[in-house]
């Protein structure tokens, strides 16, 4: 397949794009290159990618938000499937700069599906989030479950690109999954992630901020489980057949959660990296901030059911994998 890959120099666009190239598929990567967070980490991914993947990988600088920018950057370029990874992140930064994620994740979404739609092209799938069964109480989260009351607007973006998601399935039956991705981390992540900013800290002596007085629970998923997750759904477009999808779409539309299928108390995972870094934590206790929940936890029932999705990584090994690349990285 030639598949193009949005937000490509991002951290889940860059391990997708190794894997794609490492079993022989060709990746057409676009990326705005923002500066949300330190552009040349984006640009050493894209460096690594380079030199493994060759011919295999192009790249085109682009804000898939500025349709006619996309057109043309694309205008050449052979494409079978999409996988839509780009989007404004964050949900504190949401409260900072709304309208970023009004362009990135509204428009932009609506300007992939009008791309793949006018391609006619075989399938779409794109990032959802966790983010979007707000403050639900009923633990673990599934794909059934409400997810009408955002706490943050990125939350709110990502669920109205579901919802704008199933109309295109329903007007133009273009064939579509929706992956809500679990507190994704690993190596190259991102910096204004916990475990990157938790790491750094610890290393270099400074307090970390823990919120909620530490009473925090996240289902965090390895990147490579991700990565399994993606390539199982981009294998295996939805039927058009009228039957009820995960999700509950009759449509040619899907949904799924990618998760570990195991929530993990705050403070154990400072104590696993306590235990990486080799030295004690400062820790500095804060109230819960803005558009946090206090507990993700996702039920994988689904997706196990359709494609056979197992995680394999448990966080154990994740948080030292992830503590040996930082310092690799970093040279400390």
């Amino acid at each position: 397949m030639r598949v193009l890959v949005t937000g490509v120099a991002g951290f889940i666009g860059f391990h997708l794009a190794r894997a794609l190239v490492a079993r022989e598929d060709s990746v057409v990567g676009i990326d705005n290159l923002n500066d949300y967070y330190a552009v040349s980490l984006k640009q050493d991914r894209l460096g690594a990618l380079a030199a493994e993947a060759g011919d295999r990988f192009t790249f085109h600088q682009v804000d898939f938000a500025d349709m006619p920018a996309l057109d043309a950057a694309l205008a050449g370029e052979q494409i079978d499937r999409v996988v839509h990874l780009g989007a404004q992140a964050g949900v504190r930064y949401s409260i900072e700069n709304p309208h970023a994620y009004v362009q990135s994740n509204l428009v932009g979404h609506v300007n992939l599906l009008e791309f793949a739609r006018h391609r006619q092209l075989d399938h779409l799938v794109y990032a959802s989030s966790s983010s979007v069964y707000g403050g639900n109480t009923k633990l673990p989260f599934a794909v059934e479950d409400r997810s009408d009351h955002p706490v943050s607007l990125y939350a709110a973006t990502k669920r109205a690109d579901e919802l704008i998601s199933e109309s295109y399935a329903h007007l133009y039956r273009l064939p579509q999954t929706g992956l809500r991705f679990f507190t994704v981390y690993g190596p190259w992540g991102r910096p204004d992630m916990m475990l990157w900013i938790f790491t750094q800290k610890i290393l270099a002596g400074e307090p970390i901020p823990v919120f909620n007085q530490g009473e925090m629970w996240r289902d965090f998923t390895h990147i490579d489980d991700i990565i399994a997750g993606v390539l199982a759904s981009l294998d295996n477009p939805p039927p058009d057949d009228g039957l009820e999808k995960a999700g509950g779409s009759v449509k040619p539309h899907r949904l799924y959660n990618i998760g570990n299928s195991q929530s993990e108390h705050l403070m154990k995972v400072v104590g696993l990296l306590e235990e990486a870094c080799g030295r004690k934590a400062v820790i500095d206790f804060q109230p819960m901030q803005p558009g946090d929940v206090p507990a993700t936890y996702a039920d994988i029932a689904a997706i196990r059911r359709d494609l056979g999705y197992a995680p394999t990584t448990s966080i154990e090994m994740g948080v030292s994998g992830f503590v040996r690349w930082y310092r690799d990285y970093h040279g400390v």
